[in-house]
């Protein structure tokens, strides 16, 4: 069975984006190379689990995380019960499979402060890309979304009547988000110049490079990275850490959890929960400080 038939499964019948179909890709190929280089096998579905098992202690070798080893790993999984499904093989390799074990990291917010600093110092300029850059930390922070939503953001997405923005999430789920009068104005703002840089009319993205086309990943990690080197000493300094502020601050002023939930389009509450770590360390802080029998 190809490989080709499962990435086109992947692709078409459970809707995951080109991104992480090519990562499925890599991680199966990378495998498949191993298993000949090593094994002589001329064929995935004659592997068994002690040759995966071999890939995993190389890579562990090599410095690679246990992280990205389990997402590699996952990776063949899925091809495997992709193989189970069309009746290409009885049993998995993987069938017995254990991840590897992943310390939990706990992510560091940006302050609230920290926040203002960037759009206060954003808010100076009219140029282009001070414009879409603020556009870009607002849209970020406001809404919560991902890196990859908002990159493919489009025009008809956003509903300045309605104050809506329909955001179309990982396997193609949409929700809808408020657009807030900050926002708004933001984005207003910056629509007055992006004519200036658009070489085809046809060009339907929100927030485009300096050239007109659409943005792409490291550089909104750039900007993101840039901006708040300025004012936070934080290690981490991402697109991901700003949707990470978003959850942790709406928490901190007692949003309910669901609807936190909701607003990040997260597909299970578990995967919303991991942001109540630091919205528990601010509780305990005001705990602490204003409860009478703390003072004694």
């Amino acid at each position: 069975m190809s490989l080709l038939s499962f990435l086109d499964y992947l692709k078409l019948e459970k809707n995951y984006s080109d991104h992480t179909v090519l990562a499925y890709e890599k991680d199966i190929e990378a495998f498949f190379a191993f298993a000949k280089a090593e094994y002589e096998q001329e064929s995935l579905i004659d592997i068994n689990y002690g040759q995966i098992r071999s890939w995993i202690v190389s890579l562990v070798d090599n410095g690679i995380s246990n992280r990205t080893v389990n997402r590699k790993i996952s990776s063949l999984k899925s091809y495997y019960k992709f193989l189970l499904k069309l009746e290409a093989i009885e049993v998995s390799p993987l069938a017995k499979h254990r991840a590897l074990k992943i310390p939990k990291k706990v992510q560091v917010p940006f302050s609230q402060n920290e926040v203002e600093n960037v759009i206060n110092e954003l808010r100076k300029a009219t140029d282009f890309e001070s414009l879409r850059d603020l556009a870009l930390v607002e849209l970020l922070y406001a809404t919560g979304m991902r890196r990859a939503e908002l990159i493919n953001l489009t025009m008809d997405q956003v509903d300045m009547k309605q104050n809506l923005i329909r955001v179309v999430g990982k396997r193609n789920k949409e929700r809808m988000l408020p657009l807030l009068p900050s926002l708004k104005k933001t984005i207003e703002a910056y629509l007055s110049v992006r004519e200036d840089v658009v070489i085809d009319s046809s060009q339907s993205n929100v927030l485009l490079t300096s050239k007109g086309v659409k943005m792409y990943d490291t550089l909104v990690y750039r900007i993101v990275n840039r901006y708040f080197s300025r004012t936070s000493n934080k290690l981490k300094r991402s697109p991901h850490i700003l949707r990470h502020s978003f959850a942790t601050h709406l928490l901190n002023e007692g949003a309910d959890l669901n609807i936190v939930k909701e607003l990040l389009g997260h597909a299970s509450l578990a995967s919303t929960q991991v942001y109540t770590h630091n919205s528990i360390a601010a509780l305990r802080s005001v705990y602490e400080d204003a409860h009478p029998r703390n003072k004694k």
